[in-house]
């Protein structure tokens, strides 16, 4: 690791346009659950847990899309993965845990429009859902599909906001920031989750057990030269490694690393739909102490 912070400069390392971008959206959104609160029809504040997630979710989003995890990712696979860890199964569930249910609530009663409502009940179907992100995250890792992203910036950045923008979808129906608005019972979030954990394994086999190398991105030195030319901000000196390929920075064999990849996506996976299997539990335990209680809460839509 220390060539790689030896071999590229501050900007391509640490992508500031991307920190300034998170910084900016930080700052809006401490401003609507302070300053701009009582804009919000039945707003309440916001307690500190669920401003630290929010927090926690722009680092997670940061490690993910942008940090020296960036460029590392473009000469190992596993660094790769870890990104896409941190950007879709870390960031996501924390900013919907860290956003206030009233906030959820006025946007779903400012789309309540004929053409917006009907697009949001086809979207927001949990089936829809459920093959839509695990089938981009399936796509995405097909060679020529993987390959083909990763030369081409601007599909790779659309492709990006497409499987950030579906995560959301697939991570709304486990996590139930509204549960009186979740179209499933706690039970079948739990069958929910175990879903989404069987679809994403054919993607994660396919890279641990391929008998060799899958990815030119991280095989061919002419096209991992061309890949890492475009991911470099324009004006960057490219390193003298680059003429050798991604094996001059990279400390695994590249099937090595490709099996490594795959497993700890599973692992990973695995680990982040275990602890939200525990709050979906946690979620109806409270829901059944209030029901057998004396107060009546229609909404639960945090637990504390």
């Amino acid at each position: 690791m220390d060539q790689l912070f030896n071999s590229f400069g501050f900007r391509p390392l640490w992508t500031p346009e991307l920190l300034i971008m998170l910084v900016i959206i930080g700052f809006v959104y401490f401003m609507v659950v302070t300053k701009w609160r009582h804009r919000f029809a039945e707003s309440t504040p916001v307690s500190l847990r669920k401003k630290i997630y929010f927090v926690l979710g722009l680092i997670a989003l940061y490690l993910g899309w942008g940090s020296p995890l960036y460029i590392a990712g473009h000469i190992m696979i596993t660094f790769h993965m870890i990104q896409m860890v941190f950007a879709y199964f870390v960031a996501v569930p924390l900013f919907l845990l860290g956003i206030p249910a009233w906030f959820f609530k006025s946007l779903f009663n400012a789309l309540k429009k004929p053409v917006t409502k009907r697009l949001s009940k086809w979207t927001l179907n949990p089936i829809v859902a459920l093959f839509l992100f695990n089938g981009l995250f399936s796509f995405y890792h097909v060679p020529i599909m993987f390959d083909t992203l990763m030369k081409s910036p601007v599909l790779h950045s659309l492709y990006q906001f497409l499987l950030l923008f579906a995560a959301f979808l697939m991570w709304w129906h486990m996590i139930a920031p509204i549960p009186s608005t979740s179209k499933l019972s706690d039970l079948r979030r739990i069958g929910y989750i175990f879903a989404n954990g069987i679809l994403i394994t054919p993607a994660c086999a396919l890279i641990i057990f391929a008998g060799q190398p899958l990815y030119q991105t991280y095989t061919d030195p002419t096209f991992w030269a061309q890949v890492m030319a475009y991911c470099l901000p324009a004006g960057t000196e490219a390193p003298l490694g680059l003429l050798t390929g991604p094996n001059s920075f990279a400390f695994l064999e590249t099937r090595m690393d490709q099996q490594l990849a795959g497993a700890l996506m599973k692992v990973m996976q695995e680990i982040t739909y275990g602890f939200t299997i525990g709050y979906v539990f946690k979620q109806w335990l409270t829901k059944e102490k209030q029901q057998d209680g004396t107060l009546t809460i229609s909404d639960v839509s945090t637990v504390k």
